[in-house]
């Protein structure tokens, strides 16, 4: 599985860097509406929503917030902020109460996921398409790999202490100290690269943020499944599972640097 997951990312970094640098404004805008569109998918599919009344749910929850945020712009940090909050109460159910027999299945779980990708996912394109946004973003995903590999293998051979043990069994305390650890350092290094201007203190703590917020949304990735009952949240990428199960690090991350950039 690991050598799977190795070779899969050996693959998916290089073309996902090269659209992040190269594509035209309006075909990575159309590649992220497309990909939001198949995320929704995703979601109706894991909720038990994959049919002809849910479509309305979707469209309004879903398809109104995405097409307005990518092609009418930014109007705010609130929207955004309350999805976040709305996820994080999801981990937080999950957390405390379980939920992976799928009995969270529904139209609210629906509603949840829908604003999740139909807010959220429009931030990939607000960012890469802004001023210096491509240099901003390929940091975002460089620190996000960072993040998930750190506490990957600190986790492996450090972990004792079970993070969340009801939203993601084989998360630790001492992984996620040592994803954030590694990340800090990392952008440290990134920033030497990449000629920035940010003193040490803001590098830091922007780093430290993005650790905290990848960990945090791959949690709320891994709720979500865990409320819908299923183990991976599509079949699109071999031995990664779906979009959303490549996405989720990445998301809470990339609306921070948004409004952290402007």
């Amino acid at each position: 599985m690991l050598r799977t997951r190795l070779l899969t990312a050996a693959v998916l970094l290089p073309a996902v860097g090269a659209l992040v640098v190269f594509a035209p404004d309006w075909f990575f805008t159309i590649f992220v509406a497309i990909a939001a569109i198949w995320g929704l998918y995703e979601v109706a599919a894991m909720t038990g929503a994959l049919h002809m009344v849910a479509i309305p749910l979707f469209a309004v929850v879903g398809g109104v917030p995405l097409f307005g945020l990518l092609y009418g712009g930014d109007v705010g940090w609130l929207a955004p902020v309350l999805v976040i909050l709305m996820m994080l109460a999801l981990v937080a159910r999950v957390a405390v109460a379980g939920g992976a027999d799928g009995a969270l299945r529904g139209p609210r779980l629906a509603f949840i996921g829908a604003a999740y990708v139909g807010v959220l996912f429009p931030y990939f394109a607000l960012l890469r398409n802004g001023p210096g946004g491509i240099g901003m973003l390929l940091l975002v995903i460089l620190l996000v790999v960072v993040s998930d590999s750190g506490a990957y293998f600190v986790g492996m051979y450090l972990g004792r202490t079970k993070l969340a043990p009801n939203v993601s069994p084989n998360k630790t305390v001492e992984g996620a100290a040592g994803g954030l650890i590694a990340t800090m350092a990392a952008g440290l290094l990134l920033f030497q690269i990449r000629g920035g201007s940010w003193d040490a203190g803001p590098v830091l703590l922007f780093s430290a943020m993005i650790s905290l917020l990848a960990q945090l949304g791959d949690l709320a990735g891994s709720a979500l499944k865990r409320a819908a009952g299923v183990k991976d949240s599509g079949w699109i990428f071999p031995g990664h599972g779906g979009l959303l199960d490549r996405t989720c690090s990445l998301v809470f991350a990339v609306v921070f640097a948004y409004y952290w950039s402007r």
